[in-house]
C-alpha cells in the first residue's frame, strides 16, 4: 500500500521504466515529475508533454529531489549517483519501478530473476498461463516496464522479469511465485566488485514472502543453494534440477523431462519434443512447468505450451544461412555464463563473436568448452586483450574488429561451408551500441546483407 503522505513524485530517468513510472503516477493523480541527465528523444518529450507530465532534460536539479516525498528510480542509475546519495542521506524514500508498479496492483505476479534465463522462462511462463486461459500480462526487464503495463492494463496475473538491479530498491514487492533460474557472477561492476552483494540483490525477490507464497529455485547453481542456507525463505520452496540433493520435483534426463504433480503424480514429455533445445532450455522448462502447476494449469496445456512455444528474439535465434555457415544472433548473452551455454549447444565448428563492456569477467570457465567447439573469435570493441590472453592457447585465431559490419564480413570469411557464426558476446553491449538488441538488430542487419 502507498503511503498516504505520497504526493510529489520525482522519477529520476525517462528511459522505459521512467516513461512507465511517470504515465502510472500521473494516471493515479500524484504530482510527477521526470528528471532525465540526458537529452530526451523528440518522441518522449511530446510524449510526457501530451500527458502533461513536466520534466527536465540535462540536468537532475538536487533542490527537487530533496523536497520529493519518493523517488522512483530506473534500473541503471546506482545507489553511488551523488543525487540518489544525497536523497539517501536525507530519508527520502528511494524505490524501484517495479516497487512502484506492484504497489498499484492487486494482481497475482509471478516475477522471475536469475542470471541467465529469465527472459525465456518469463516468456515460456507467459505463453502457459494464456494458452490455459489466465487473463495475463508480462512485463518488467523484458522490455516493457511493469510500471506501465498496470498504468495501461488491468489483468488478474502478471509475468514480469526482474533484474538485480530493479530488486535493489524493492521493499514490499512480494510475488506469489518467485522464480530464481540461477546464480552466477555478474554485474559486479555494479556492486563494488562484490559477488556477495550481487547474490544478496537476487535474494531480495522473496523477502516479503510468507508461508503462502512458493518459491521456485535451481538445485544445479550451487551458489543458489548456498544462498538458500543462509537465507532460510519462509515460501514453500520447490526446486527444479538434476542434482539429487535437494530433491528436485522437476528434472531431466537424456531423454525426457519429468514432472512432479502435487508431489503425487508424474509426468514426462521427452526432450526432442520440445520446440526449446538446449541443456539451458531444459532448465528454463522445468522452472516454467513449476510455476504453471502452482496456478493450477493442467499438465496437458503445459505439454502442448512445451511444443508450439517460439523462442525469444536475440537468445540462439537462427538468423539465416549463407553459402552453408549458418548465423545465430545470441546477443543477449551478456555474461560468461550464458555464453557457455550457448556454446555448448554448438554442434558443428564455431566463430564465435565475442566482447563488448566488460563486467568484471573471468573466461577461465570457457577454456575448455571453447577449446572444443571454436576455430576462430571475432572480438568486437572493448575487451580484445582479455579475450586474447585467454583463449589464445587454445584458439588459433583471434581477431580484433571495430563495429558489427566489420565482425559479420570477417566471421564469414573465416567460415566455410557447414560451420556456424555465434553472436554470444559474454559482454555488456553499451561500447558500441545502445542495448543487446540494437547489437542483435545489427547483427541480423549486416548478416542478412551478406
Amino acid at each position: 500500500m502507498v503511503p498516504k503522505s505520497w504526493r510529489r513524485i520525482i522519477v529520476m530517468g525517462a528511459g522505459e521504466s521512467g516513461q512507465g513510472a511517470a504515465l502510472l503516477a500521473k494516471r493515479k493523480g500524484y504530482d510527477v515529475f521526470v528528471s532525465e541527465a540526458s537529452t530526451l528523444p523528440p518522441e518522449v518529450a511530446d510524449n510526457f508533454n501530451n500527458n502533461k507530465i513536466p520534466f527536465e532534460e540535462n540536468n537532475h536539479t538536487l533542490q527537487l529531489f530533496l523536497e520529493a516525498d519518493a523517488v522512483v528510480i530506473s534500473p541503471g542509475i546506482s545507489d553511488q549517483h551523488p543525487v540518489v546519495a544525497a536523497c539517501l542521506e536525507k530519508h527520502v524514500p528511494v524505490i524501484s519501478e517495479v516497487e512502484w508498479a506492484a504497489l498499484h496492483t492487486d494482481a497475482t505476479i509471478v516475477a522471475v530473476t536469475g542470471t541467465n534465463g529469465k527472459t525465456t522462462t518469463t516468456s515460456l511462463i507467459y505463453h502457459i498461463l494464456r494458452k490455459g486461459g489466465l487473463d495475463v500480462g508480462v512485463a518488467g526487464n523484458i522490455g516493457y516496464s511493469f510500471a506501465r503495463a498496470v498504468a495501461e492494463t488491468s489483468h488478474t496475473h502478471y509475468v514480469v522479469e526482474v533484474s538485480s538491479f530493479q530488486l535493489d530498491h524493492c521493499y514490499s514487492f512480494r510475488p506469489y511465485v518467485a522464480v530464481i533460474t540461477n546464480i552466477t557472477p555478474d554485474h559486479l561492476d555494479r556492486y563494488q566488485n562484490r559477488y556477495d552483494l550481487y547474490v544478496a540483490s537476487k535474494m531480495r525477490i522473496f523477502q516479503n514472502q510468507t508461508e503462502e507464497d512458493h518459491l521456485v529455485v535451481c538445485n544445479d547453481s550451487p551458489d543458489l543453494v548456498a544462498a538458500l542456507g543462509r537465507q532460510s525463505p519462509r515460501a514453500r520452496v520447490h526446486w527444479f534440477g538434476t542434482a539429487s540433493q535437494p530433491v528436485p520435483e522437476a528434472t531431466f534426463d537424456k531423454e525426457k523431462l519429468i514432472i512432479h504433480q502435487n508431489h503425487k503424480n508424474t509426468w514426462t514429455m521427452y526432450l526432442n519434443e520440445l520446440a526449446l533445445q538446449g541443456r539451458h532450455n531444459y532448465y528454463n522448462s522445468l522452472a516454467a512447468a513449476i510455476a504453471a502447476q502452482l496456478l493450477n494449469i493442467r499438465k496437458e496445456v503445459i505439454r502442448e505450451s512445451f511444443m508450439d512455444f517460439r523462442g525469444v528474439e536475440h537468445r540462439l535465434e537462427y538468423v539465416a544461412t549463407v553459402k552453408g555457415i549458418d548465423f545465430i544472433n545470441d546477443s543477449k548473452a551478456t555474461n560468461v555464463n550464458s555464453a557457455f551455454y550457448a556454446l555448448e549447444s554448438m554442434t558443428r565448428p564455431t566463430i564465435w563473436i565475442a566482447g563488448g563492456r566488460d563486467k568484471g569477467n573471468d573466461y577461465s570457465q570457457l577454456v575448455p568448452i571453447v577449446r572444443d567447439k571454436v576455430k576462430a573469435i571475432v572480438v568486437l570493441g572493448e575487451g580484445y586483450s582479455k579475450i586474447r590472453a585467454a583463449f589464445e592457447k587454445v584458439v588459433p585465431l583471434i581477431v580484433p574488429v571495430n563495429n558489427m559490419a566489420e565482425a559479420v564480413k570477417t566471421a564469414y570469411r573465416l567460415g566455410q561451408k557447414g560451420d556456424v557464426v555465434l553472436l554470444s558476446p559474454a559482454s555488456a553491449s553499451f561500447d558500441l551500441f545502445r542495448n543487446y538488441q540494437d547489437r542483435g538488430n545489427q547483427f541480423k542487419f549486416f548478416v542478412r546483407e551478406l
